[in-house]
């Protein structure tokens, strides 16, 4: 299915690794479910999809299966919070836990392919840059594309305009949110 105008967001937990190398795999579970259990329901309350998690990286898009004009806005608004709920989890040093949030907005193909496992998902360009401006944000930040920050319309002042080589698509603008 051809999606128009989506957003895409990515966050993955600072110094995961660290930290599971220092916890048990059963407490690892047990953390990733609490802290992703919490972050279900905010998918539901802001209706938006989440699509997947993979080890300690969480993907929720905007706009679709149903369009809305309010995409990028809504995923801003829920990352926020999400960044509210790591920080009520402490990790193996008893620090609060922090993320890495990259968001992205434009066109994507959405569906369901193979013949077992059947997973809805979504992909495209769009998609791979929310990606790699989550691996180059900062932690308890949001980086958006510049695209998808003007429709956000952000008007605060705790914010770093950057223009940063991006892997497959050169020099990019995008702006980085402190929260």
């Amino acid at each position: 299915m051809d999606n128009p105008e989506i957003s895409v967001l990515f966050a993955d937990i600072v110094s995961f690794t660290e930290m599971s190398e220092k916890i048990s795999s059963e407490k690892i579970v047990g953390f990733l479910n609490d802290m992703f259990s919490q972050f279900d329901d905010l998918t539901e309350t802001y209706g938006v999809e989440k699509i997947k998690t993979i080890g300690d990286s969480y993907m929720v898009v905007s706009g679709m299966p149903v369009q809305r004009e309010d995409h990028a806005l809504t995923l801003f608004n829920l990352a926020k919070e999400m960044i509210k709920i790591s920080a009520q989890f402490k990790d193996h040093n008893g620090n609060p836990i922090k993320l890495r949030i990259g968001i992205n907005s434009g066109p994507a193909i959405s569906g369901v392919i193979g013949k077992s496992k059947f997973a809805f998902d979504v992909w495209g360009d769009t998609i791979n840059t929310a990606a790699r401006l989550e691996s180059y944000g900062s932690p308890d930040c949001i980086h958006m594309s510049k695209n998808t920050f003007d429709l956000v319309d952000y008007k605060d002042s705790n914010l770093e305009r950057k223009t940063i080589q991006i892997r497959g698509k050169g020099l990019m603008d995008t702006v980085l949110v402190h929260i």
